[in-house]
């Protein structure tokens, strides 16, 4: 499952994230990852969850991220949820590549069990098809 939370700068989509990360600790099995372009929420998640900052990993684009997240996988095999907030800081702000990440996301995730979480700072209305789907 993949689940996508967008909205422009301001809108309180760190606040929604947030709630959602806290929520699934305390209502799903297994582990949770939490990938953020920086330290932003440090005190804001549950410290059960695995908190990465993609800067110190040098996560820049696409291929390094799915590469990053299918590491993860093949070190822990309990991994049950990832969330990515801000996308678009981590892997710039091309549309047709988020979409190719979003659709990873839902075929990695039914292959080995795992819903991802992924916020985009961008007008919803912008959003192209393939990705209202998870909005």
């Amino acid at each position: 499952m993949v689940k996508i939370i967008m909205g422009p700068k301001g809108s309180g989509k760190t606040k929604r994230f947030v709630a959602d990360v806290n929520d699934a600790v305390k209502n799903e099995a297994g582990s949770m990852v939490c990938i953020e372009n920086g330290k932003n929420l440090t005190y804001d998640v549950d410290y059960r969850v695995r908190l990465i900052n993609a800067q110190e990993y040098e996560i820049k684009d696409v291929t390094l991220l799915k590469g990053f997240i299918s590491g993860l996988h093949a070190g822990n095999f309990d991994i049950t949820h990832v969330f990515i907030e801000g996308l678009y800081k981590i892997i710039g702000t091309d549309l047709s590549q988020a979409e190719a990440f979003v659709a990873w996301c839902e075929n990695f995730g039914k292959q080995n069990d795992m819903s991802f979480t992924i916020t985009i700072s961008d007008d919803p209305a912008k959003a192209s098809e393939n990705l209202k789907k998870y909005l």
